[in-house]
């Protein structure tokens, strides 16, 4: 069975969305059977390298609220993150385009360390303050998780896996996925939103039934 997920690592709700799909995973009787497939999506795919003021600033623009309610919507989702064990840093994120980080999610996918990949941008992005699109942050994360420096270097001097991000952007669309993180089990069953883990083991409970009963019985 396969759990294909769209997220940003530029996503606050992604990563608490990780969080609770691995407490899932983990309870699921078929864990061992289920391969998991990090899909792109940029919440902002014509953002700048580096975008000045913060998130504060930009959830007020975007969402066309005052700063108080912007500042009270960052705290809220603050606490969400450490009930989940992540000391988000909010108010200290250094914006930018997350294109070049979903590129080297492709490489680490063809390397076998996806998830690692993954996880150490996420953490970069909402837990390290970190600029995500700066080519030296990119590749000291990817050199901490196994990845080949140079190789990753070399990626985002170059073009490789534009259009593999390209295409996993596009199928969002055409499943009609507008938000993230989203959860599609076998292109079958989907769950959007950071669900809590019950309803994403739920979820896994659900495909794995609908994918066993297509084997014919004998």
């Amino acid at each position: 069975m396969q759990v294909e997920i769209w997220s940003d690592v530029a996503c606050p709700w992604c990563y608490v969305g990780k969080r609770r799909f691995e407490r899932a995973l983990a309870e699921f009787e078929h864990a061992e059977e289920v391969s998991v497939l990090w899909r792109s999506f940029e919440l902002d795919p014509g953002a700048a390298p580096e975008i000045p003021g913060g998130s504060t600033e930009l959830l007020a623009r975007k969402y066309g609220m005052s700063l108080e309610r912007a500042q009270e919507m960052n705290a809220q989702l603050t606490g969400v993150a450490a009930a989940e064990g992540l000391d988000y840093r909010l108010t200290e994120q250094r914006l930018g385009s997350t294109f070049d980080a979903h590129r080297l999610i492709h490489l680490a996918r063809e390397r076998g360390l996806q998830d690692a990949m993954k996880e150490r941008l996420l953490r970069a992005r909402l837990v390290e303050a970190q600029l995500v699109s700066d080519p030296d942050v990119l590749v000291r994360c990817a050199s901490e998780v196994g990845l080949d420096e140079r190789e990753a270097r070399e990626v985002l001097d170059g073009e490789r896996y534009l259009d593999e991000v390209r295409a996993d952007e596009r199928t969002a669309q055409e499943l009609g996925i507008s938000g993230v993180p989203m959860f599609v089990v076998d292109r079958r069953l989907g769950a959007s939103g950071a669900q809590p883990p019950e309803l994403l083991l739920e979820l896994l409970r659900q495909g794995y039934g609908s994918a066993s009963a297509d084997i014919p019985q004998r």
